[in-house]
C-alpha cells in the first residue's frame, strides 16, 4: 500500500538523497521523495517502524498533525523559493495561497501561532542566513548578494541583516566568525 509520510526538517536535496540511500539499502520501495514528503510502499507495520527509525536516525521527524504539516509545507515552499527562484513576480502571500490552496490569512495565522513569528519575518531570517552563506563564500559583492535575494538595493538587505544579526554585513565579513544557522533551525 502506498503511504504518504510528511517529514519535518528536510531542507535541501542532500536530505532527500540521504533518505533515498537509506531506503534503498533496506529495499524499501520509494515512489517519490521531495522536501518534506516521502511516498513509500508500506508492506507491514514493521516496515513503518523501520521507516520511522531511519527518519529519526537522520535527524528528521514524522509529522502527523494537519496544522504542523501545513507549517512545514510553508517552510519548504519558502526555502525552495529562496534557492530556486520561480521567476514569478508573485508575492509570497499569493504564491503560498496558490500552492497550498488556502486563504493566506488562514495560513499566516496558523504559521504565526505554531512558529512564533510571522511568515514575513521567517522569510527575512531565511534571506539573512542565505546572505551569510554568500558573504562567507566571498564571490559576490553586497549589491550582488542583495540582487540575488530579490532586493531592489543592498541598503534594504543591510538594514535587515543588522537588525537580525546585530552587526553590519561588512563587520560580519571582516570578523569571519561564521555563526550561521541551518535552515531547519530558523525560527
Amino acid at each position: 500500500m502506498k503511504q504518504i509520510i510528511f517529514i519535518k526538517n528536510m531542507v535541501c536535496n542532500r536530505c532527500e538523497s540521504v533518505l533515498q540511500r537509506e531506503f534503498e539499502k533496506l529495499e524499501i520501495k520509494v515512489y517519490s521523495i521531495e522536501l518534506g514528503v516521502v511516498i513509500v510502499e508500506l508492506e507491514s507495520e514493521e516496515t513503518m517502524q523501520i521507516i520511522e527509525q531511519i527518519i529519526q536516525r537522520n535527524g528528521f521527524e514524522i509529522i502527523k498533525e494537519d496544522g504542523e504539516i501545513l507549517v512545514e509545507k510553508v517552510k519548504t515552499l519558502l526555502i525552495e523559493t529562496l534557492h530556486y527562484k520561480n521567476g514569478s513576480e508573485m508575492s509570497n502571500s499569493e504564491f503560498l495561497s496558490k500552492q497550498l490552496h488556502r486563504d493566506y490569512s488562514v495560513i499566516s495565522k496558523l504559521f504565526s501561532s505554531r512558529v512564533g513569528i510571522t511568515i514575513e519575518k521567517y522569510f527575512i531570517n531565511l534571506k539573512v542566513e542565505k546572505a551569510k552563506e554568500l558573504i562567507q563564500m566571498g564571490n559576490l559583492s553586497f549589491s550582488q548578494i542583495a540582487y540575488s535575494l530579490d532586493y531592489k538595493n543592498s541598503s534594504h538587505l543591510s538594514k535587515q541583516f543588522k537588525t537580525i544579526t546585530g552587526m553590519s554585513m561588512s563587520t560580519y565579513k571582516e570578523a569571519q566568525i561564521w555563526n550561521r544557522k541551518t535552515f531547519d533551525k530558523i525560527v
